[in-house]
């Protein structure tokens, strides 16, 4: 016994000076990075918690805590853009955060800025997404009173949905940027539009924005739905060069006109841009692919009916409310509010099977053929 006690001792304090190495590094490694740039030491979670014998700083926790959720999990069946795809290409929710991902790290590394952060806010910004990605999301907005919004749903996700209510307890400065990510169509590469975030969250935010342009324009063109023809002669090199290509070209351009944020200039309050020429045909492609992408999908017959699918498992489960699985039903909140934290959890192909439950044929041409 005391031989096993022993053991257990020198294992706690092996772990210990493991952990002490890690958070010297931690510590020098945060002096190198930008002035500009957010210290992980000073981030904050709601309920406090110990870091003795960790070798995780408190953003590299929180990525971990959102990878292994089941919402995170039930991305992989979630739309991106067109409605459970048949096709093993077409991207999904999944595919679409791990891409923010990658270029947001890319952005932070090279602007000398909090990488984890960038990762772990990239991987959590999409959350809160329902079952038919933007389209599901206007349905429920159309419905519930207080409107709907996948950013907010994510931070619920987070803070009062996962963990069977406990939340995930993540730091002030993930929950922020995840909450901030969204950007509405039109112009939105200004100072003012970010004012109060932080550099890294500005980094999700447009990293958003090059991820799912470049996947959707490749979806666009391998479903055939975008006509070549009628892309302006000003954006088609953008669709012919490769997704590498495009994505290389923009994030070198933020790089370049970021600069500022390294904190190896003279500017005090620098902020994630583009070069006007290149912020101008951002514009102009989320323009163009709103236009003649994502709201003719919204609006096609296949859209209208992930649209009906929504509001008749809200009619279901509002008629139906014992049907809801307790964990959703127990929360003290309206009822309408309960009914769409349980819907928004369901993937595509749940929501699916269950409306076919519900009402046998309703999704028969739910999906767009050959996709």
């Amino acid at each position: 016994m005391n031989q096993s006690f022993d053991s257990q001792e020198q294992l706690k304090a092996k772990l210990k000076n493991i952990s002490d190495d890690f958070f010297d590094l931690n510590s020098t490694n945060q002096k190198n990075l930008s002035k500009f740039s957010v210290d992980e030491r000073n981030a904050k979670r709601k309920s406090p918690e110990k870091i003795e014998g960790l070798y995780r700083n408190a953003f590299q926790i929180d990525r971990d805590r959102i990878i292994h959720t089941n919402s995170f999990r039930r991305l992989k069946h979630k739309s991106q853009v067109f409605v459970a795809p048949k096709g093993d290409h077409y991207t999904t929710r999944l595919t679409h955060v791990i891409e923010v991902s990658q270029i947001g790290r890319t952005i932070a590394r090279a602007l000398n800025l909090n990488e984890d952060l960038v990762e772990a806010a990239s991987l959590g910004h999409d959350l809160g997404h329902t079952p038919f990605g933007h389209i599901g999301e206007s349905a429920l907005n159309n419905i519930l009173s207080d409107g709907f919004h996948h950013s907010i749903h994510s931070v619920k996700i987070i803070e009062s949905l996962e963990k069977n209510g406990k939340g995930l307890n993540l730091t002030d400065y993930v929950i922020e940027a995840i909450r901030r990510h969204s950007k509405k169509q039109g112009t939105f590469l200004t100072k003012n539009a970010v004012l109060g975030m932080s550099l890294e969250a500005q980094i999700v935010r447009i990293s958003d924005a090059l991820a799912y342009l470049s996947h959707d324009i490749e979806d666009a063109k391998r479903s055939g739905f975008l006509n070549h023809k009628n892309i302006p002669q000003d954006l088609i090199y953008f669709f012919d060069i490769s997704r590498s290509e495009r994505i290389n070209i923009f994030v070198t351009d933020v790089v370049l006109n970021s600069w500022d944020c390294t904190g190896k200039t003279s500017i005090k309050d620098p902020y994630i841009k583009m070069s006007d020429e290149f912020s101008k045909t951002m514009t102009l492609l989320r323009n163009f692919m709103f236009e003649n992408f994502y709201l003719p999908v919204s609006d096609s017959k296949q859209g209208k009916i992930a649209t009906k699918i929504i509001n008749l498992l809200f009619s279901y489960y509002d008629e139906n409310f014992s049907a809801i699985p307790h964990k959703y039903s127990q929360y003290d909140i309206e009822k309408e509010e309960k009914i769409s934290n349980f819907i928004c959890g369901m993937t595509d192909l749940y929501a699916i099977n269950i409306a076919e439950k519900i009402s046998p044929g309703i999704s028969d041409k739910l999906r767009f053929e050959n996709i």
